[in-house]
């Protein structure tokens, strides 16, 4: 009964939201990309979400339709109702499932029409636009080009159905080549994934193997491969550790100008090892205020102290400990040693 309900209930809302569409779009108008007005026409959009329903059983063209209507204003470009409509069907996703299919086959087809608007119908073509803006390396360009037909023919758009909303927008954002004075993208998900292959392999059959993989998304290679395969930076490692620095504060800074021009080139530092650092450490040094050759911490309060606290990697990692000052640090350290011991007691 109450499922009942609710599908009455929605059709209601859909017929309602139809009716004051059909209304408004009389009165507004869309920009074509070629630059002519045209009235919004609602059965128009829902032939364009239609197109894009094919088996998806629990979504509502009509609704989309008209939720992205609603959203229009007078003037509006085609791309920002394409863009409308995606986002319309995203905002359903938390209602029904289906709709993350329904938005990523949307934002598939807008990122067709934006490659295609810019006379890329190919691969080859998507890899020749690269090059000539300058971010594809001549490596990859005449590798493309001496294979061309072979490479075109391995594009297998259909794998495009195999993303999510989710995925899709992030391949979108964040991996596809631009044109970097246009911003646009310059090649589709699948010529992005070819081009990867082809940055990694020595030969068409190669590529078009590990292709295979990549577009039906058995395998995927770290985000640095993928960012970088076949351009002219074509740094493909993703994962760094580094070594300590000294216990000095010059040296500890120093470690991030030695960080942060590896993560520009989009590697990642995973780890930077310590163990040079002091444990415990001394207060900072100021001109003259503190005894620069105050005494070390003696291996004897260091292990008691491990010893009370359970800690045995301490012990371990101490043994790098620099100059300290002993008589507070020891006075310290035995307030903290009390204050574990009363935790534990409170415990248990």
């Amino acid at each position: 009964f109450f499922s009942s309900a609710a599908v009455v209930d929605r059709k209601k809302r859909t017929a309602k939201d139809a009716e004051r569409s059909s209304m408004s779009s009389t009165r507004m108008h869309v920009r074509k990309r070629n630059g002519q007005l045209e009235p919004v026409d609602v059965n128009k959009i829902i032939r364009a979400v239609e197109r894009c329903v094919e088996g998806l059983t629990d979504v509502d063209p009509l609704r989309v339709a008209t939720r992205t209507i609603s959203g229009l204003y007078d003037g509006a470009t085609t791309q920002e109702l394409d863009k409308l409509s995606i986002q319309t069907a995203a905002s359903l996703i938390a209602e029904e499932p289906q709709y993350s299919k329904l938005a990523a086959r949307l934002l598939c087809t807008f990122i067709e029409k934006e490659v295609e608007n810019q006379e890329i119908h190919s691969f080859s073509q998507s890899v020749k636009a690269g090059y000539a803006s300058g971010i594809i390396s001549e490596k990859l360009a005449d590798f493309v080009q001496a294979n061309a037909r072979k490479l075109n023919d391995a594009v297998d758009m259909r794998r495009n159905d195999l993303f999510g909303y989710f995925g899709i927008r992030t391949v979108y954002d964040r991996y596809l080549i631009k044109n970097p004075e246009s911003r646009k993208v310059i090649e589709t998900p699948q010529h992005f994934f070819l081009r990867v292959c082809c940055g990694l392999a020595k030969s068409p059959a190669e590529a078009i193997e590990l292709y295979e993989l990549m577009s039906s998304l058995s395998y995927l290679p770290s985000s640095p491969t993928l960012f970088n395969a076949g351009t002219l930076h074509s740094q493909l490692s993703s994962c760094y550790l580094l070594d300590s620095p000294k216990d000095e504060l010059v040296a500890i800074y120093n470690r991030y100008t030695t960080d942060i021009p590896t993560s520009r080139s989009s590697r990642n530092t995973q780890g930077a090892s310590a163990s040079r650092t002091a444990v415990f450490a001394p207060r900072v040094l100021s001109s003259g205020a503190v005894d620069a050759t105050a005494g070390r911490l003696t291996a004897s309060d260091r292990d008691a102290l491990c010893q009370r606290l359970g800690l045995g990697a301490i012990a371990a990692i101490a043994e790098t400990q620099r100059s300290t000052r002993g008589n507070s640090l020891r006075h310290g350290l035995a307030e903290a040693a009390a204050g574990a011991e009363q935790c534990t007691s409170l415990h248990h």
